[in-house]
């Protein structure tokens, strides 16, 4: 059955708790919390202090998502809210052998470690990461704003990365960011999508209960 992780990209900071609280009682699995530096993407937001209050107010799963331009550092200042998973950006490293560091320094704290990239990156620079990594996010969308449109390359790169990562057997996750809607998530989860980041599309559902239901009802039917 597939996983559902409303971003908190799409709420106002200041009443942050409540969201996740209400997204952790209609069922979601994990809370993505979209932390951006205002350089290695043009927004800034969601700040430790902020991480820190929603864990001391809930107890949903959290699923650290940096989009920074320095992870090494945001590494051991996030470890701080005690998330479940903490995913860094492959195009945030100029020397790529440091994301073997980083990816070890997450697994150092007993975190689960993820790793993302970009749209337009190809999925085949992570090979050489994938053995160190419990998840790897795709974006369909250029990370930093939400509800931007779809990327339709996105259902390809999945499923490629997915038969890989099955070829080898690793014991890896993959999870999509960016435009997951109640229309593309079965095509998705089809794919090879094991966790939904979902913004808007529960951020405005009417009934985010129901909507998170229905979601996992579908998915369960797949065979």
């Amino acid at each position: 059955m597939i996983k559902i992780a409303p971003s908190t990209n799409p709420e106002n900071e200041d009443v942050l708790v409540n969201y996740v609280k209400e997204c952790e009682q209609s069922g979601a699995d994990f809370m993505h919390c979209d932390v951006m530096d205002g350089s290695f993407v043009p927004a800034k937001c969601l700040s430790l202090q902020k991480l820190l209050e929603v864990n001391q107010n809930s107890t949903i799963a959290l699923d650290v998502h940096l989009m920074v331009s320095d992870p090494l550092v945001q590494i051991e200042r996030y470890k701080a809210c005690r998330p479940t998973i903490i995913t860094i950006h492959y195009e945030s490293f100029e020397n790529k052998n440091n994301i073997y560091y980083a990816l070890e320094q997450i697994h150092k704290h007993k975190i689960l470690a993820g790793i993302s990239i970009k749209p337009n990156t190809d999925w085949r620079v992570l090979k050489p990461y994938l053995p160190y990594c419990d998840l790897v996010l795709i974006m369909s969308v250029e990370p930093g704003k939400s509800g931007q449109k779809f990327i339709e390359e996105t259902y390809q790169k999945l499923n490629d990365l997915k038969n890989y990562i099955l070829d080898n057997n690793y014991n890896i996750k993959l999870e999509v960011d960016g435009g997951v809607n109640a229309e593309n998530f079965l095509r998705l989860y089809k794919n090879g999508m094991d966790i939904a980041v979902m913004g808007n599309a529960i951020y405005k559902a009417q009934n985010r209960e129901a909507f998170i239901k229905k979601v996992k009802e579908i998915s369960s039917n797949v065979k």
